[in-house]
């Protein structure tokens, strides 16, 4: 990424500088496709995956608005069809997975312009049964949106091959810089922009690209997945922390992104094994990251129906060593038994 921070050149013109920084935006979104599975010219760049999200709602809602949306979706995607559209809200199991048969009896015939399902749960890690809904919602004519923010890089994705209409992604997920996704747009779909003012995009995002950002995503997308070595840490990780009193896996462990674990942890606050973590060197994370400044008890954990104030979430990528994972083993149960005795 370093040269094209300096490099101001404006990919849509036609001058040398230009056109090598639209070689550049046009070799990365090549990178991108191929790992994600689809042609290039259904890739469309965009600041993150919250962007891509929104771009698909108000796309797919220009002439229908009733959408449906699992329980356990992304802040983004609740917020966006509210805003948008008439939402019918889907539950979900006590592992955080939705029933096909319900998500399809939602669909109303003529009516609903999107379906919601996410790839895997960003908070619990679950798998949902995305090929089986995004079939069905097809046989249905309605549109259907993939998100795969958590999922793009930790395990093999193929737009084409899932027949999916939409997916947004995000470059810093999969180990690329932050401020920079994707919307995929099935060929052939003509969706309404959400920016509009420019002709990037081929006309379906306006706004200068942000090449360097870019150039970094397609660079991401390059570096191999290691799922193996993700599960194991994970698994480790997880071992470590249920081997103390009290504490609980959520989600489905066996069905579950390789790289995300969540823990529910009886009498202490999460707030304070966070910080206690955090002195020991581990950085974690209660709930999800776009609800980091709301005090409010986590929507996926209470729509599953476990406690949703004292969770703790763990995500290992390509820099988790070994080392990392055993720190983490010495230290969750210290935090956690001084936690318990300073409240005793």
């Amino acid at each position: 990424m370093l040269p094209w921070l300096s490099f101001a050149a404006d990919p849509g013109r036609v001058h040398t500088d230009g056109r090598l920084s639209r070689g550049a935006v046009e070799g990365a979104r090549e990178q991108v496709a191929q790992r994600l599975g689809a042609r290039p010219r259904e890739v469309v760049f965009t600041s993150g995956a919250t962007e891509a999200i929104v771009a698909a709602v108000w796309g797919a809602t220009e002439r229908r608005r009733h959408i449906v949306v699992p329980a356990v979706e992304h802040s983004a995607v609740r917020d966006s069809s509210a805003a948008f559209g008439e939402v019918t809200h889907v539950g979900v199991d006590r592992l955080g997975r939705v029933d096909v048969d319900e998500v399809l009896d939602a669909v109303r015939p003529g009516e609903t312009a999107l379906v919601h399902i996410q790839w895997a749960n960003h908070e619990v890690g679950t798998l949902q049964p995305v090929v089986r809904i995004v079939a069905g919602c097809r046989a249905r004519g309605a549109l259907v949106h993939v998100d795969a923010a958590c999922t793009a890089g930790h395990v093999p994705i193929d737009f084409g091959a899932l027949g999916a209409d939409l997916m947004s992604v995000s470059a810093h997920k999969l180990g690329g810089p932050q401020g920079v996704g994707a919307l995929l747009i099935r060929r052939g779909l003509r969706l309404r922009p959400l920016l509009v003012g420019g002709e990037q995009e081929r006309s379906r995002r306006a706004g200068m690209e942000n090449v360097a950002g870019i150039v970094g995503f397609g660079m991401a997308a390059l570096m191999p997945a290691d799922e193996n070595r993700e599960r194991v840490q994970t698994e480790a990780m997880l071992a470590a922390a249920t081997a103390v009193e009290g504490v609980v896996a959520y989600g489905d462990t066996d069905r579950r992104l390789p790289h995300i674990v969540c823990l529910g942890v009886a009498g202490v606050e999460a707030e304070a094994v966070l910080l206690g973590l955090d002195q020991a060197g581990i950085a974690a994370h209660s709930g999800s990251a776009c609800s980091s400044e709301s005090l409010e008890p986590s929507p996926v954990l209470a729509a599953m129906g476990v406690e949703a104030e004292r969770s703790l979430r763990l995500s290992v990528g390509w820099s988790t060593t070994g080392d990392d994972v055993d720190a983490f083993g010495a230290a969750f149960p210290a935090v956690v038994g001084r936690l318990r005795a300073l409240r005793s």
